[in-house]
């Protein structure tokens, strides 16, 4: 069996405002009715004639990606839980650790979360290359044949091809991001695009690495020996992951070893690495716009307009990038969407909140929309899902309305506990421990409206919390 190993880390700036630090793409739906990461998974199923996969994730996102796990119908066999960031290279070593404490020989493809694939058996034949050359212990990756001059990739420039390996060959040089002018050059002389993809043996992957990055292997050993099961996932320990170097598979190791191997492919592949990239793969219009949401466009051309709420109306522009969410409206060229990651920079370095989260939070229980703020008010439409409850807790700066909107509520405020259905509310004085929970076999609806002098989300002592948080 071939263990697909998915990495789903992230900052969510590339596609700002839609996604966020808490919400990165990969965890949206952007293209069909699958977020990416399910898109993802679903590339690699065990009908595909793959293991369960190997998740290596950021700890914030760990709840909303067991969500979309289970709604998927996919049992991984091990959620790990990166405490900080510590780019590819890592992630895949510690994913390989893992492995090798259950087989020697297992063989790993390794991909990210958020590209988009669109021709299934092209990357299925692909699969089946690199496999034989992986056997053969070298270290492949999936070289995407362009289909423009483009200066937003790495290329890859193929050697001579692997004997008894289908279509794989060796590498012969991998080239950083390019001008404009030399883009044109690579792709005159066949070079492919990196696409980040990659397939080898968990053994082979180590030993190369060990050769080249002995401190970064040493570093991950020591963070999945000291690593935690909790729940359904797998914490790895935070202090020597975070002393561990960080750096890409690419400049730690398959720049640098003599067993790298490349498939040539192509299979409608797209890193959606900006607006941009969104734009292109997307059924357009008669005038080349794409449309999502509630907008109405006249005499645009070319644009990428998509609103998450409000209308958004549009008229005498071309090659621009609109979108608009609950909080937030951004407005680009399309040749400058790859600069977004500049503007968030900037909202990040002035501290605003639109960086980090979105208007609707996601927790394992449901999610929570912030409806308003004020001076010392906030009104939340909070959706607990059948079966779920939040946590026993309470607040010192504020107080708490609650009317049930939908669905039945068991509410527990301080030593009461009540049974509420539609229309009905109830008021959770400062101070009182409390709990929200939803017996019923429907999503239950709330209204919340909070009071008081400080309404942050760190205002919460919990008392006793069914997802283990503290």
């Amino acid at each position: 069996m071939i263990y697909p190993v998915i990495l789903s880390g992230g900052s969510g700036s590339r596609l700002w405002p839609l996604s966020r630090k808490l919400l990165p793409k990969q965890l949206l739906t952007l293209v069909g009715q699958d977020s990416l990461l399910q898109q993802t998974v679903s590339r690699v199923s065990e009908k595909a004639g793959f293991a369960a996969p190997v998740v290596i994730a950021n700890e914030e996102h760990r709840f909303i990606i067991a969500e979309q796990m289970r709604a998927s119908g996919i049992v991984p066999k091990a959620l790990l839980l990166e405490p900080v960031g510590r780019n590819t290279a890592p992630a895949v070593a510690i994913a390989a650790l893992r492995l090798l404490q259950d087989e020697d020989d297992a063989l790993m493809v390794v991909m990210p979360s958020d590209h988009v694939v669109t021709d299934a058996p092209a990357f299925q034949a692909a699969v089946e290359s690199a496999t034989m050359a992986a056997r053969a212990g070298f270290l492949v990756t999936f070289g995407i044949v362009p289909e423009r001059a483009e200066t937003g990739y790495g290329y890859i420039a193929p050697g001579n091809a692997l004997s008894d390996c289908g279509d794989t060959r060796a590498v012969a040089r991998f080239i950083e991001k390019p001008n404009a002018v030399d883009a044109e050059s690579y792709v005159s002389a066949g070079y492919l695009w990196n696409s980040g993809i990659f397939m080898f043996g968990a053994a082979a992957f180590i030993d190369e690495l060990e050769r080249l990055r002995p401190d970064m292997v040493a570093s991950c050993r020591e963070a999945l020996a000291g690593a935690k099961t909790d729940a359904d996932f797998i914490r790895l320990d935070k202090v020597a992951f975070s002393n561990c170097p960080a750096d890409s598979i690419d400049y730690a190791v398959m720049e640098h070893t003599t067993r790298g191997a490349v498939v040539p492919v192509s299979m409608g592949w797209s890193d959606l690495g900006a607006w941009s990239a969104l734009w292109e793969i997307s059924d357009k219009d008669e005038d080349g716009n794409v449309i999502r949401g509630d907008v109405v466009a006249e005499q645009a051309r070319n644009c990428y307009l998509r609103s998450e709420g409000c209308l958004v109306a549009a008229i005498g522009i071309e090659d621009l990038v609109v979108v608009a969410t609950a909080d937030a409206v951004m407005v680009a060229p399309l040749e400058r969407a790859q600069d977004v990651k500049m503007l968030v920079e900037r909202l990040a370095r002035e501290g605003r909140s639109e960086v980090e989260v979105a208007s609707t939070v996601h927790r394992p229980w449901g999610n929570y929309t912030s409806l308003h703020q004020g001076d010392r008010v906030q009104v939340k439409h909070i959706l607990v899902k059948p079966g779920e409850r939040l946590s026993l807790q309470m607040h010192h700066h504020r107080a708490e309305h609650w009317v049930v909107a939908q669905g039945t509520a068991k509410v527990v405020c301080g030593d009461k506990e009540l049974m509420l259905s539609e229309n009905q509310s109830v008021y959770i004085p400062l101070g009182s421990a409390h709990r929200l929970e939803n017996p019923g076999k429907i999503p239950l609806h709330v209204i919340e409206v909070q009071s008081g002098s400080y309404l942050g989300e760190d205002d919460i002592v919990r008392f006793d919390d069914h997802y283990g948080r503290g």
